[in-house]
């Protein structure tokens, strides 16, 4: 693989395993009428494709990127994906207060990408 495709592919399959991670925990917010064993098994059957992307993403992300950076990448890469999922899929509002949350989180994270000091 070359070396800007180690770099890049994690992130893209780490945004497609979000994806189907943020249906699998959140999508069923929209069908209360089914039952809970229900949606616990389909939701099990959405995160088996969220594995099959989250762990080659980190197998080939450890080519680049330490596993705290790994770590970093994917917690703001599912902040992102929630907020796009939680607008447009649930329809919720995203506030101030969600905002400055996630930023303090991607701060975070440029701090793991910008160590050690």
């Amino acid at each position: 693989m070359s070396p800007v495709m180690t770099l890049i592919a994690p992130v893209l399959l780490l945004v497609a395993s979000n994806i189907f991670m943020t249906f699998a925990w959140y999508g069923h917010l929209k069908v209360e009428h089914r039952p809970l064993w229900i949606i616990v098994l389909v939701s099990w059957g959405i995160a088996f494709f969220e594995y099959c992307l989250a762990v080659p993403a980190n197998r080939i992300g450890r080519l680049a990127y330490d596993p705290a950076e790994l770590k970093a990448m994917q917690e703001v890469i599912t902040l992102v994906v929630f907020a796009v999922f939680s607008v447009l899929y649930l329809g919720e509002k995203l506030t101030l207060n969600h905002a400055t949350g996630f930023a303090f989180i991607a701060l975070g994270a440029w701090f793991v990408f910008k160590g050690p000091f």
